[in-house]
């Protein structure tokens, strides 16, 4: 059954980035106060997205980057037998849609793992307020480089670790990501099933409860259910930080 459309968007609410707590995560960090009004201006709506609901789908028509405000976003793509390939989780203060700014299409599907709501920034606004604020640029080039980054990092993730570390640096890096925010890094619930990080892993079901069993077991952290304490986050930093270089 295809997900529910998504609701319209409210022009009510206006996204002022010079007013908003995830400045510094987000795409205006460094940019001055004058120039941060312009940007404003340009980012003039939120939208609400449902669980289970879809941002966008591959091949849908590019028009917009979206700022997470609130929520948890998978992207996924579909192989040729119709299988959903899980590429990467998204949280509040991250940019999404960058994968479509070369072809003007989106190359993959971003669904609602939890209710969210995005701040949509039009991109032919953005990319003529781009070359017109050097320190917008230089944040938007930040931005793209980091997702390269994280996009080659997950290749030498699936390529050369074991299940454990693997599951330890997905843990370990969450954690950092909802320390940045100012959330709690150590107690925390996840957004995403056992299956759908084992499928972003690379990693069967039974491997994932496996590995979050031992872990649990050698005093690392506890589970219940969705919800997660690191009881040791030195030893967990530590064993994601050998998989990393090794």
């Amino acid at each position: 059954m295809p997900a529910p459309a998504i609701p319209r968007v409210i022009p009510a609410l206006k996204a002022v980035c010079s007013a908003c707590s995830l400045r510094e995560l987000c795409l205006p960090l460094g940019v001055e106060a004058d120039d941060l009004a312009r940007l404003d201006a340009t980012i003039t709506r939120r939208q609400r997205v449902h669980t289970g609901q879809h941002l966008y789908r591959m091949r849908d028509q590019f028009e917009s980057l979206y700022a997470i405000r609130t929520g948890f976003f998978k992207t996924y793509d579909l192989n040729d037998e119709g299988h959903e390939q899980i590429n990467g989780f998204h949280m509040t203060g991250e940019i999404m849609g960058l994968d479509a700014i070369s072809g003007d299409h989106h190359t993959c599907n971003a669904v609602a793992l939890e209710d969210c709501e995005v701040c949509l920034i039009p991109f032919t606004e953005l990319e003529a307020l781009l070359q017109e604020i050097p320190s917008l640029m230089r944040q938007f080039h930040r931005l793209m480089s980091r997702e390269i980054a994280t996009d080659h990092g997950m290749m030498m993730l699936l390529g050369t670790m074991s299940a454990e570390q693997k599951v330890a640096v997905f843990l370990a890096n969450l954690s950092q990501r909802l320390g940045a925010r100012g959330l709690s890094s150590v107690v925390f619930r996840l957004s995403m099933s056992r299956e759908e990080i084992g499928n972003y892993l690379g990693l069967k079901l039974e491997t994932v409860s496996r590995t979050f069993s031992k872990l649990q077991d050698d005093g690392l952290i506890r589970v219940d259910r969705r919800n997660l304490t690191i009881r040791d986050l030195p030893e967990l930093e530590r064993l994601a930080g050998c998989a990393a270089r090794c």
